[in-house]
């Protein structure tokens, strides 16, 4: 190939790169947009938790990254202190251009390294403070998994950092081109970076999605709905493939490896982002979506009997008549008074502000010795709320809810 078709090859993937990343970049934010709007519009500014905006430090070290892939392809034209023998090593003169674009590329590496290992962290915890808002009040076991998870994606980052810094020494052999530092000290495919970065990214995955889907899978939902439910809290998944995509890449080849490991980082990065926002945009995309599919396809027709302190995504069930044979009116005469909240309201209460213990589906007449305040939704998908108060005789009375 000659040189002005070699030039043009080049042009051409920066061209591409460039707007797979760019693209990639303003997709993530504008789901980062839409999941604060799904938020305000679900609870108000006021009532934002910390993981609402634990995802905007994110998006910062998101854009930071981007910028830095950015810079490291189209001004280091993807060069660092990696792919060379050690004749090209001895033969570069350290004041041709050649040599200021590798030490460049390589200190990049440095920094897109550690700026990767915050952005991963920063999503997780994001990630576990919405577990805390969504489990709050259940069992002591469930609040421990939760906590643990702090532990290791706090252990598994410091893990990170440490090798980053650590594993090179000293620091400045990250772009020393002659003689050879070693692969320890080229950053773009250094083998303890990878590793440890990609066990600590199977570890944290794995663990975030083995908390709440086991409780999913204990409840009697439609089979439809416990795969829709999985597959929006089970996402991080696809983070897992990319990270392993990245890894086998720099491991099997080490000429292009580091220029495929930066595309697959780069797409690991966007999926991070989408994953963590997912939850959050759901219940705003079913509403989107119910006129295209019916009401039929978000509704259940069997009964859900979920353990108490467990909201799931699409729980309880639809019974269009009552017991007595009427159709679906308020009943004024009853003691606890319906407030008319629908079914998909109630669906997407797990992402609002409604504790998990609130909440449990129950297909059975209400019990006038339900425990205090006590939150039913009975067949008719109405949510009362019953207070139970003795004082020589009982007194129950109906709060709607909206």
């Amino acid at each position: 190939m000659s040189d002005p078709q070699a030039a043009a090859a080049i042009a051409a993937a920066v061209r591409d790169f460039n707007t797979e990343l760019w693209t990639l970049y303003a997709f993530g934010v504008a789901i980062t947009i839409l999941r604060t709007i799904a938020r305000v519009k679900a609870v108000g500014f006021r009532d934002l938790q910390a993981d609402d905006f634990i995802i905007w430090i994110a998006i910062l070290l998101y854009s930071t990254q981007s910028t830095l892939a950015f810079f490291a392809v189209n001004h280091g034209q993807g060069l660092a202190n990696n792919g060379m023998t050690d004749a090209q090593r001895a033969a570069l003169d350290v004041n041709s251009e050649e040599y200021d674009l590798r030490v460049f590329g390589s200190k990049i590496q440095v920094v897109g390294w550690t700026c990767y290992c915050c952005l991963i962290f920063t999503l997780k915890m994001a990630v576990l403070v919405f577990y805390v808002r969504l489990m709050e009040g259940l069992s002591k076991k469930f609040r421990i998994r939760i906590w643990a998870g702090f532990g290791i994606v706090l252990s598994t980052f410091l893990a990170s950092i440490i090798t980053i810094y650590a594993a090179c020494r000293p620091l400045h052999k990250y772009w020393q081109i002659n003689p050879d530092p070693g692969n320890m000290c080229q950053g773009a495919v250094a083998k303890p970076i990878v590793w440890v970065t990609f066990i600590s990214s199977v570890l944290t995955d794995i663990y975030l999605i083995m908390i709440p889907i086991p409780m999913l899978w204990g409840t009697k939902l439609r089979m439809a709905k416990k795969i829709a439910a999985t597959i929006v809290l089970g996402a991080g998944v696809f983070v897992l493939i990319c990270s392993l995509l990245k890894t086998i890449f720099v491991i099997v080849d080490a000429e292009h490896g580091a220029e495929l490991a930066g595309r697959w980082g780069t797409r690991e990065a966007f999926v991070s982002v989408i994953t963590t926002n997912l939850p959050m945009i759901f219940p705003l995309v079913r509403a989107w979506l119910k006129p295209l599919f019916g009401s039929g396809f978000f509704s259940s027709h069997s009964p859900s009997k979920n353990p108490v302190g467990f909201r799931t995504i699409g729980g309880g069930y639809h019974n269009g008549s009552n017991k007595t044979g009427g159709s679906r009116g308020r009943n004024d005469s009853s003691p606890y008074a319906a407030s008319g909240l629908s079914i998909n309201e109630s669906e997407e209460r797990i992402f609002q502000n409604v504790k998990m213990q609130n909440i449990s589906i129950n297909s059975e007449p209400v019990s006038e010795l339900q425990r205090p305040r006590d939150i039913v939704v009975n067949t008719e998908f109405r949510m009362t709320e019953e207070r139970y108060m003795q004082d020589g005789k009982n007194n129950s009375g109906g709060v709607h809810k909206s």
